[in-house]
């Protein structure tokens, strides 16, 4: 077993665990952080997603090994924290546009938007169509339409 030490919503952890150990298990398993959810292991349905360093990525398929000390995992949990308010700007265009059904892929899907959105920011223009195209996260309940107008309402207010 070896330690490995990075950053959690805003937090230094560190653990033990086997090299391999995906780090979406380090994150619900030895954390505690269930917000990232298992649906495929495979990095295809992105029920997991949350961001390293700012960026959109799938702890599913990523190796705890392959985290560096000075990396910074955000999970759902941690997202409000960004912005110093009780909810993200995106949480609340969730809850203001009614897109949750069953829930479970909500979390990957905000932090999928979250950052799609500073994505086409730091490119120089406002989220589009075409971005939202982009975004690859699996709703089984199929709110799809819902989830791109939340989408442009959380940009708004970002």
């Amino acid at each position: 077993m070896s330690q490995h030490t990075f950053k959690v919503n805003g937090h230094p952890v560190t653990v033990d665990a086997e090299d391999e150990v995906r780090v979406l298990w380090v994150l619900r398993d030895i954390l505690g952080i269930t917000g990232p959810k298992y649906g495929c292991g495979i990095n295809v349905c992105k029920a997991c997603t949350s961001h390293i360093n700012g960026k959109a990525f799938n702890p599913c398929a990523v190796q705890v090994k392959d985290i560096a000390p000075t990396d910074e995992i955000t999970t759902i949990e941690g997202l409000a924290d960004t912005v110093g308010g009780d909810l993200h700007p995106m949480q609340q265009a969730w809850l203001d546009h009614d897109v949750a059904q069953c829930g479970y892929c909500q979390p990957g899907q905000i932090m999928a938007a979250v950052a799609k959105v500073k994505q086409a920011r730091k490119a120089g223009h406002e989220i589009t169509d075409a971005d939202l195209d982009e975004i690859r996260n699996i709703c089984r309940c199929g709110t799809y339409n819902r989830i791109r107008e939340a989408i442009k309402a959380g940009a708004a207010g970002m």
